[in-house]
């Protein structure tokens, strides 16, 4: 099936955080609602097409700030060569698995195993890890599997956002008060900038991604709860699940809906 077009009808809800009065979430229902999974090892293609085995992580992971990178870095410390494809054989240094892109922003390294490009930090199909889940796939999520933490816990933060997109706008209202508003949407190709058209597919609007049994805001707890809080994502299941009792056309997203009809 062809990717949905980018444009097409959405269904808001916008609430006032319960824990911050200051904020207004402002939620994609049409998103929140769709049955997207992630598929990856299980149909995913890849995001360019002479790198079908590694999914999204080509192009390796932007941190989102100094905590995040520090926070990683824990983890990679303890990662093992019989977890991590490309573990140095010795102690991890930085330079092993950061690297400055062309603008100065700190990312994970990308190498080349097998003619494929990806972030250091995947398992090449063929690995075979000496303890734990491993195999293909990410090694660091792998860890967290093995020690029953959530991949969130170990993974940067544009690895268990995705395709989740949080965005930030500062509001002023006729009266001149202000508020912060907080977007949780679909990180769709345009979140990947202008490149992101280049990309050959990409799973949020395909619709051989929408296959989840649950909806993304039951699929996708623990993530939307980190990026909301608690009580925020309360709220939201409220709003999501009074939507899905309207059955509106904007219930569904078109890739989900187009699944169904197959």
């Amino acid at each position: 099936m062809p990717e949905v077009d980018l444009v097409f009808p959405r269904a808001w809800v916008e609430f006032v955080n319960p824990d911050d009065p200051d904020e207004v979430l402002r939620c994609d229902l049409t998103w929140l609602t769709s049955a997207w999974t992630c598929i990856f090892g299980q149909g995913c293609p890849g995001i360019y097409a002479d790198a079908p085995d590694v999914g999204c992580c080509t192009l390796g992971a932007h941190f989102s700030d100094e905590d995040d990178e520090r926070r990683v870095a824990g983890f990679v410390a303890d990662l093992t060569p019989e977890q991590w494809q490309l573990h140095p054989g010795r102690e991890v240094r930085p330079e092993d698995w950061v690297e400055t892109d062309d603008e100065g922003a700190r990312k994970t390294r990308t190498a080349e195993v097998d003619g494929q490009q990806a972030c250091v930090f995947q398992n090449r199909p063929g690995f075979v890890p000496g303890t734990g889940p491993g195999g293909a796939g990410c090694a660091l999520h792998g860890l967290a599997l093995e020690r029953g933490l959530h991949p969130l816990e170990t993974k940067p933060d544009v690895c268990w956002q995705l395709p989740i997109r949080r965005a930030f706008r500062e509001v002023e209202r006729p009266d001149d008060t202000t508020y912060t508003e907080v977007t949780i949407g679909e990180y769709d190709r345009r979140g990947w900038g202008p490149g992101g058209h280049d990309l050959d597919w990409y799973c949020s609007g395909n619709t051989e991604a929408h296959v989840a049994a649950e909806p993304v805001f039951r699929t996708h707890a623990a993530e939307l709860t980190a990026l909301m809080g608690a009580a925020a994502y309360a709220e939201l299941v409220r709003h999501c699940e009074a939507h899905q009792r309207t059955r509106s056309a904007l219930t569904l997203h078109p890739a989900t809906s187009a699944q169904l009809r197959r």
